[in-house]
């Protein structure tokens, strides 16, 4: 085993422990960066003036009546930047729109006001002149136009043609689905301060603090170390914080430079929804060939992506998908092409999973409408086609499948656990005999790469302090929006040094305490910081260790340091308590503090031909679930939820279980409930974005959740070269969900008879399933049109 990878007897890491703030959470004690406000004086408030056309030329900017309202200090425009007028690291989102305004509700400019009412009503007295332009909302419409924007990427691999003369049975079909809103509880905020050394300094509710310093400084004209970025913890992200938080900091920033004053910016729910990028929708056309035995021998996809008005991370996102088209499957023969829609909404942005939730929605979604034509369960289509072990069989981009032992191990323990056989049988009896009311139970599994698509931002640092007096302080470059990575760093270092957890501390995120940090993101959070951290505690454990063996009179590697004491090998009661080992070595003048480093081995990928081993490993896992629908309304139930997940060797088995938890609702709130709105008429409010609020986007509430719902570790399952031997939780469960789908894809089809493919709309809303019932009861009397599903 690597020493990574290893861990000492009685870690403190694989032990069950809650929140490291839970309890700050529950009580209202936790502060994020807009409860700094009510800390600082003499701030001001800084509120948007959005232009509400979708697509339009600007003629003229008018902000002198705003300077008539009274507590109005001041507007910012792009002549008040004294820098690079842009948001973005692709150069084409910029900070203060001067020509056009590409989506409904783009802001032109930023008032800031002694209180957030005047500053509110200074945005509104501002005029804004401008002439209509066409704009395209639906990728359909991209399409049409041939209005695309950035690489379009292929993933290739055998030879499709050939492998579509081979089958047996060939099907083709197109699929839509819906993008996605983050909505964390907590909307973006910034607030920027100039200190008495003239430096930038700015709390951020940011996923990337590095790339957020970046931005800031490149608005401002400032070198990177004349910038400061902390984040306290965030109130979710789950992406949507990754590059999107820069632009509202960097108004910050500029509002504090040019004022001398503190700048707080907040987004209210509203304008965080029509401001902020979404998880990207997808239209996919397909062509899937099978063999006699069901197969898959080849598959031709081309993935479109709704990019919105700028790149953003639209350019890995598709990469990403592309990469998981595959999912648990084998595909000897693939052709997967990619391309971007520029549409005029809001430009989309990551989300948990960053479009493998995309890609492997489409394999499933093909496998979902292909089993009945082939004659199969479903259940069975699937187990068919999964990656084997001993065949060498690599991804469609090239990357040997390690493990792949694991996607049939979690399958058949979630059928183990969840009595799959016999609840199966009880099934079909109980949609016998209820003619209004059927049951449906499917099983999906997920194979997630864990990396970043781009090799250079596989590195993570730390810096770890110990004092004199036996504290230790973790500073580290990922941030904490809800996950518990702050709880794992502490149970790595705790462990890596041989401490009570109750020695350590950890300090906010900062980028002038670790530099250029890698944004908490790709689920690897954990596997970067926590390698660096332990890197850091190892070096300074080493230092420790030398004096301890000084004072036992023995070589250090016969010492040992373990619940705060140091010992040496053998019999004897010799010891030394770590306090007195600090204070020791302070008095030797020997270091306590340490820089940690690490960066993820054997990755290497050619964006350009798509080919290489981008990801350090692979998760698996698998969900089974039950759902009943009334056949009147399309309403349902998730009864029951079985779950298997790979985590390696859990760091934290509680914090883990709650990702799972929490990923499989977010996932199924995507699948199912949430269903993003535009206005695609021709009218006024053409692209407006409808679903604005709680009251008009549904989100999963306790009333969704499954009645039953069971979360099992996979055990004995030890990634080796990962920190401990755990691995990634963050983005894979969300995937889990699909399961859900075809779930509801099942019961629908039980309104019908067999052998009928059923076209299930995404999200899968009650109003989608009564739609699904309905084909399918309106067919059950003709036969499918040979060789085409869902033309």
């Amino acid at each position: 085993m690597s020493h990574l990878s290893q861990r000492p007897e009685n870690p403190v890491v694989g032990v069950a422990m809650p929140h490291e703030a839970a309890s700050l959470h529950v009580t209202g004690a936790a502060l994020y960066t807009d409860d700094l406000v009510y800390r600082t004086k003499d701030i001001l408030h800084a509120y948007p003036v959005q232009v509400f056309e979708t697509h339009a030329r600007i003629k003229a900017i008018r902000t002198e009546p705003a300077l008539a309202v009274p507590g109005v200090v001041r507007v910012l425009t792009a002549a008040d930047v004294p820098g690079v007028n842009d948001a973005g690291v692709k150069h084409d989102e910029p900070l203060f729109p001067t020509e056009e305004v590409c989506f409904h509700g783009h802001a032109v400019c930023w008032v800031l006001g002694e209180t957030l009412e005047a500053a509110r009503l200074g945005a509104a007295a501002v005029e804004v002149d401008t002439e209509p332009l066409p704009s395209l909302i639906t990728i359909a419409d991209a399409i049409a136009a041939d209005a695309f924007q950035g690489a379009q990427p292929l993933v290739q691999r055998g030879d499709t043609e050939t492998g579509f003369a081979e089958a047996e049975h060939i099907f083709t079909g197109e699929f839509q689905f819906s993008d996605q809103e983050h909505f964390y509880l907590e909307t973006h905020a910034a607030l920027a301060l100039v200190d008495e050394n003239g430096q930038i300094f700015v709390q951020s509710s940011t996923q990337h603090p590095s790339e957020t310093q970046e931005i800031v400084a490149h608005v401002l004209g400032l070198t990177n170390s004349e910038v400061t970025v902390q984040c306290l913890r965030m109130g979710g992200g789950f992406g949507g914080k990754e590059m999107q938080p820069h632009g509202f900091a960097a108004i910050a920033a500029l509002g504090a430079t040019l004022t001398g004053r503190p700048v707080r910016l907040r987004l209210n729910r509203t304008q965080d929804l029509t401001m902020s990028g979404k998880r990207h929708g997808f239209h996919a056309t397909w062509k899937a060939g099978f063999d006699a035995d069901g197969h898959l021998v080849a598959l031709d996809t081309t993935l479109t992506a709704d990019g919105g008005w700028s790149l953003d991370l639209s350019e890995p996102v598709l990469a990403r998908a592309l990469c998981h088209l595959d999912n648990t499957y084998w595909v000897p023969n693939a052709r997967f092409q990619g391309r971007i829609a520029k549409t005029n909404k809001t430009s989309n942005t990551a989300f948990r999973g960053f479009g493998g939730p995309q890609g492997m929605l489409v394999m499933e979604d093909i496998l979902g409408r292909c089993a009945p034509l082939l004659g199969l369960d479903p259940m069975e289509l699937r187990r068919r086609n999964f990656y084997r072990p001993g065949q060498g069989q690599t991804t469609p981009y090239g990357q040997p499948v390690r493990h792949p032992e694991r996607i049939e191990a979690t399958w058949e323990q979630v059928i183990e656990n969840g009595n799959i056989e016999a609840r199966k049988r009880e099934i079909e009896l109980f949609n016998a005999t209820h003619e209004h009311t059927k049951r449906g139970l499917a099983i999906t599994g997920i194979k997630f790469g864990i990396s970043f698509n781009l090799t250079a931002f596989n590195q993570a640092g730390a810096l770890v302090l110990i004092y004199k007096d036996g504290s230790v302080l973790i500073n580290h470059g990922g941030t904490e929006m809800g996950q518990g990575l702050h709880t794992k760093m502490l149970q790595v270092a705790a462990t890596t040094l041989g401490v009570p957890l109750h020695k350590v501390r950890l300090a906010p995120t900062r980028t002038d305490k670790v530099p250029n940090t890698s944004a908490t993101a790709a689920s690897s959070g954990a596997d970067l910081n926590g390698a660096a951290v332990k890197n850091a505690c190892e070096q300074l454990r080493e230092r420790l260790l030398q004096v301890a063996a000084t004072q036992f009179g023995v070589n250090p590697s016969d010492v040992r340091i373990a619940d705060g004491i140091a010992r040496p090998l053998g019999p004897g009661e010799k010891q030394l308590e770590w306090n007195d080992l600090c204070r020791t070595a302070y008095m030797q003048r020997v270091q306590l503090s340490a820089s940690g480093f690490y960066r993820t081995e054997g990755l290497h990928w050619d964006a350009k031909t798509m080919h290489g081993s981008p990801f350090k490993y692979f998760a698996y896992g698998s969900a089974a679930t039950e759902v009943e629908v009334d056949g009147f309304t399309g309403a349902y139930r998730i009864r029951r939820v079985d779950i298997v997940h790979d985590v390696g060797d859990s760091l934290s088995p509680l914090i883990d279980i709650g990702q799972v938890e929490g990923g499989f609702v977010q996932g199924a709130g995507w699948m199912t409930l949430e269903d993003m709105r535009w206005d695609v008429s021709d009218g006024p409010g053409r692209g407006r974005l409808l679903t604005q609020a709680a009251s008009t986007y549904k989100l999963p509430s306790f009333s969704e959740m499954p009645e039953v719902f069971n979360v099992t570790l996979l055990e004995n399952a030890t990634e080796e070269g990962a920190v401990f031997g755990s691995k990634a939780v963050g983005e894979p469960p969300l995937m889990l969900a699909f399961s859900v789908r075809e779930a509801l894809r099942q019961a629908a089809g039980a309104f019908g008879p067999a052998g009928v493919s059923v076209e299930l709309g995404a999200p899968a809303t009650p109003e989608a399933v009564f739609w699904a019932i309905d084909s399918v009861r309106s067919r059950a009397e003709s036969a499918p049109e040979p060789g085409r599903v869902g033309v």
